[in-house]
């Protein structure tokens, strides 16, 4: 009987899996492949209940935590996520907060030492896609480009992943998004229209996307799994979207690949192509 193939995802903090990944977790967990979510912190610096931010009176980072990660588990059942692993290192919070520059935050922990806890998790799973950030995390979060250098660190560690890709955001569905809201007179005073730097941003994006993943089929079930991150969605933009607009942003998702031993030719509709 052949192996079965295995998707893991490494994200930073809880609700990171729902909001870049939940598609293809829901869509290669219900095609049978064996899905596998690695959190490398306890989202500690997350907004407490009310929106209560961190160093503002009522914030109290083990209770944070408790929740957020309550909240993972019941995302990752959602959406069918087979393993769940927490790294448990402490969120180093945003690039522009003190925070960071404490030594027992995430953002400080030697590269090797995280990737060789993540080596082996990739011994235990064999992991043949993994999925994590590119080297600027998206948008500079100190943690996400500490999980993007520590899991290609793994990567190149092990040999194992036959094939690693970065998420990506694609530019036409941010147009989409504004397109939909300004429709319906929807408040965008949060959602500013991209100056010309972002604009550049979008474009050299849009330029390394590879693989393009339909999540039509699971998109409810996305949508449920960002829902359960109730703690940090409530009081966001994003978890104020109407059902058209999320839709327009979320109905697909977007990679880079950036490893890869499998020779498939790009574009890509399937992170898994090439190894079956």
């Amino acid at each position: 009987m052949s192996r079965t193939l295995t998707l893991m995802a490494v994200h930073a903090h809880p609700d990171d899996e729902s909001s870049s990944t939940g598609g293809v977790l829901a869509r290669y967990a219900d095609e049978g492949l064996q899905t596998v979510v690695v959190t490398c912190t306890n989202g500690e610096l997350g907004d407490a209940p009310g929106g209560i931010k961190p160093g503002e009176p009522g914030h109290d980072e083990a209770e944070v935590a408790r929740i957020r990660l309550d909240e993972l588990e019941r995302a990752c059942e959602t959406l069918g996520v087979a393993h769940l692993e927490r790294l448990g290192y402490h969120d180093s919070g945003m690039v522009d907060w003190e925070h960071k520059d404490r030594p027992d935050v995430f953002c400080n922990v030697s590269v090797d030492d995280a990737a060789a806890r993540l080596s082996d998790l990739f011994e235990r799973y064999e992991p043949d896609v993994v999925v994590t950030y590119d080297e600027h995390g998206g948008y500079d979060h100190p943690d996400h480009v500490h999980a993007a250098r520590v899991t290609m660190a793994a990567v190149a560690r092990t040999r194992i992943p036959q094939k690693a890709y970065f998420t990506a955001f694609r530019r036409k569905g941010f147009v989409r998004l504004r397109e939909i809201l300004e429709e319906r007179d929807f408040d965008l005073s949060q959602f500013p229209e991209p100056g010309p730097e972002q604009q550049r941003v979008f474009e050299a994006v849009e330029a390394r996307i590879t693989t393009v993943i339909d999540i039509g089929a699971v998109l409810e079930r996305k949508r449920a799994a960002l829902a359960i991150h109730a703690s940090q969605m409530e009081e966001s933009f994003f978890g104020r979207l109407p059902t058209e607009a999320f839709d327009a942003l979320f109905a697909e998702e977007a990679f880079i690949r950036s490893h890869d031993t499998t020779g498939a030719p790009t574009p890509e509709s399937d992170l898994f192509a090439g190894l079956r």
